[in-house]
């Protein structure tokens, strides 16, 4: 898809400066851009990037003042300008028709809601609900009982258990694991017994996971991950586990067994939480931080966790300790 440069402003409601003729076939970041393309700038850091642009257009914030590209449009807010602009220039979504593929095993008794797509050697068990709209993609599997609510979209080599409940419109991307068992066993006689793990998992309304995350089983009960939270990929959630509604979660967390999480809790990328803590609504954790204990809200960051500014201050401690050190020395030699 094509659009001129003038068809671009009247979409976005900005202002063009520059020729309005100039076709733009595609978008793209300011380092990846090429002369055919548009970018975006909104934010001072990238302003050297945006100067190395080879962009024929970019959106810029309304009151920008410079003029670096041959034609700009300037807008409130420059990066949904371009996410609008984006979505326009995109390639047509796949979509995948209604149909159940030969190969796919489908048991007796499975419940199968209206319009579902279900792709090649994907396996359903019995007893499994799936409600109308959703589509499996090739090589999934659903276990026993599991039931999976209406418009959710389960994507290749995905593996769900027995006796799991997703709900609507759940997207859960290639490679995860739900319901696996939690990693629970007992020192008997000098050796490890496994503790039985007959709990399940419950997946609410709009929640989004990463690929290649896992999700393991309630050794009773339900681990339980609330509506609307986002999980990125490689991340490990253990068993009994309940994140509240709303959180995010980045990439290769850890999160160890029976840990409470609030609502609109953010984890940064790497974040290890310890068994059996809980923390706090709004509370945001630092990338690479090791929770050892309850967080009551806030920013945290560092391993033990610690409020940000002190963490801050302990940082910019450690790297004083050489200059505090020779001046130790030299007092030292200075006293005899």
């Amino acid at each position: 898809m094509k659009f001129t440069l003038q068809e671009l402003t009247d979409l976005c409601g900005g202002e063009l400066q520059g020729d309005a003729s100039l076709t733009i076939i595609g978008a793209a970041s300011l380092v990846e851009a090429t002369p055919d393309e548009i970018t975006f700038y909104g934010n001072p850091r990238y302003l050297a990037a945006f100067r190395k642009t080879r962009a024929a257009a970019a959106f810029v914030p309304a009151d920008f003042g410079e003029q670096i590209v041959a034609a700009q449009i300037r807008v409130a807010n420059p990066t949904k300008a371009f996410e609008q602009i984006a979505l326009q220039l995109a390639p047509e979504p796949i979509v995948f028709p209604a149909e159940i593929h030969p190969s796919a095993l489908i048991a007796d008794g499975v419940s199968l809601g209206e319009n579902i797509s279900v792709g090649a050697h994907a396996v359903i068990e019995p007893g499994a609900q799936i409600g109308d709209g959703v589509r499996i993609g090739a090589n999934s599997y659903i276990g026993h009982e599991t039931s999976i609510g209406a418009g959710s979209i389960i994507y290749p080599n995905v593996t769900i258990r027995e006796r799991i409940k997703i709900g609507e419109r759940v997207i859960l991307h290639s490679g995860i694991v739900i319901g696996s068992d939690g990693f629970g066993f007992e020192n008997i006689d000098g050796a490890q017994k496994k503790v039985p793990q007959i709990g399940t998992v419950q997946i609410d309304d709009d929640v989004e996971i990463g690929a290649n995350t896992t999700i393991d089983r309630a050794r009773f009960g339900r681990t339980w991950i609330q509506a609307g939270v986002k999980i990125d990929n490689l991340v490990q959630i253990a068993h009994n586990v309940v994140v509240g509604k709303h959180s995010i979660i980045c990439a290769q967390n850890g999160i160890a067994g029976s840990v409470r999480i609030g609502q609109r809790v953010v984890l940064g990328g790497q974040v290890g939480i310890v068994g059996h803590v809980e923390i706090a609504d709004d509370t945001i954790v630092g990338a690479q931080s090791g929770v050892t204990k309850s967080l009551r809200g806030g920013t945290w960051w560092a391993t033990p966790s610690v409020p940000l500014g002190e963490a801050k201050r302990q940082n910019a401690w450690v790297r004083r300790l050489g200059k505090l050190f020779e001046r130790v020395k030299a007092l030292e030699k200075q006293n005899g």
